[in-house]
């Protein structure tokens, strides 16, 4: 019986009036004093239940609460620690250690943002179920709607949950960080801010794009590891090939013991050979390993260089003219007439047959 039933129970009847209307009574002493008495019997015999139900949800939320502290201290220790054990790329330099170092720190504190919000949203929200059921409601209905609403969601934002999804593979796997230069297939350039949801890349021009992670079919990552440096050099045919490499490779001493190309340098630069050899000319290949993302500002340098001291040691940099096309035949400017007709000249068989006849003259 509950307190509001005990009070109804216990208050004053209505007495009639001549009139055939009731008028309630006036309470008495005695009314109220047996309604205080019923209303304390009925508090009597549910203090415990209420007792119990508060408890049990004050435990159910001091549980949940120090849980959800221990598992977030737990992720930040376990990412802080991957921080502390982050290795370099093997035959990378003191530069590349850095790199490494800082995209390792960027994959780890995304990772740790996904775990520390996942563990919260599971922790609390099994918490407010179970504060739900100890108030003794019935959580088959409200659990039936959440897989109902959840489905219809997911059909609704089948690309937003392919989205995030995919966001959360590519920083696991580590395919790309900020800083990285990538190419997307629907675009490409350096990657300024990776999301869950949307990688922000500045292209080539300045320009921001923003690319869904759902859309993103494959990765071109350029920043990875270590860049490669090329530079083709092309000579006439009848060059000395030794003056040659000998030219290029003090232009590699050189420049390889010079700030800040030492840094950007992760090997020697190596006449690899010739690429190709033509009846005028030949080309010389050269390379180098350098820093990611600087392989073009290391090829400039080196063909700066090779162009200085191959003019120093008179050695000419020839290459192919371009090949002339064709000239295109004059167009005939009687090529869309039609063909004269043997009716347009008035001496011509076909005109004297198609004559008609004159009529013939009237004699007297």
């Amino acid at each position: 019986m509950s307190l509001s039933a005990v009070l109804l129970a216990a208050g004053p009847t209505p007495s009639p009036t001549p009139s055939g209307t009731t008028t309630p009574a006036v309470p008495t002493i005695k009314d109220a004093h047996e309604s205080a008495t019923q209303a304390a019997t009925w508090v009597e015999q549910n203090w415990s239940t209420w007792l119990a139900i508060g408890l049990r949800v004050l435990l159910i939320l001091a549980i949940a609460a120090v849980l959800r502290v221990v598992i977030r201290r737990a992720i930040t220790k376990f990412i802080d620690r991957m921080n502390r054990t982050a290795q370099a790329v093997d035959g990378t330099a003191f530069g590349g250690l850095l790199v490494n170092v800082e995209r390792r720190r960027q994959r780890s504190q995304a990772i740790g943002s996904v775990l520390r919000s996942v563990a919260s949203f599971v922790i609390m929200g099994t918490a407010a179920l179970m504060v739900l059921s100890a108030f003794e409601i019935n959580l088959a209905p409200l659990l039936a709607s959440a897989g109902v609403a959840g489905v219809a969601i997911g059909f609704g934002a089948r690309n937003l949950v392919t989205d995030f999804l995919s966001g959360v593979f590519m920083i696991l796997e580590d395919q790309y960080g900020v800083g990285d230069t990538i190419d997307a297939g629907v675009a490409s350039g350096e990657v300024i801010e990776v999301g869950l949801r949307v990688t922000k890349l500045r292209g080539d021009n300045g320009e921001i794009w923003y690319v869904r992670n759902g859309e993103v079919k494959r990765i071109g990552n350029l920043s990875q590891g270590w860049s490669t440096a090329g530079v083709d050099v092309t000579v006439r045919s009848s060059e000395d090939l030794d003056k040659v490499r000998s030219t290029i490779g003090d232009v590699a001493e050189r420049m390889s013991k010079e700030e800040p190309w030492n840094e950007l340098l992760w090997g020697p630069i190596e006449v690899l050979g010739l690429d190709s050899v033509l009846l005028d000319s030949m080309v010389v290949r050269v390379s180098a390993k350098t820093m990611p993302g600087k392989s073009l500002t290391v090829e400039r340098e080196l063909r700066w260089r090779i162009k200085l001291a191959f003019d120093a040691a008179d050695i000419p940099i020839v290459g192919r003219a371009p090949l002339a096309l064709d000239a295109e035949p004059t167009a005939d400017p009687t090529a869309g007439m039609a063909a004269p007709s043997a009716y347009a000249s008035t001496t011509s068989p076909q005109s004297v047959a198609a004559t008609p006849l004159a009529p013939p003259s009237v004699t007297k």
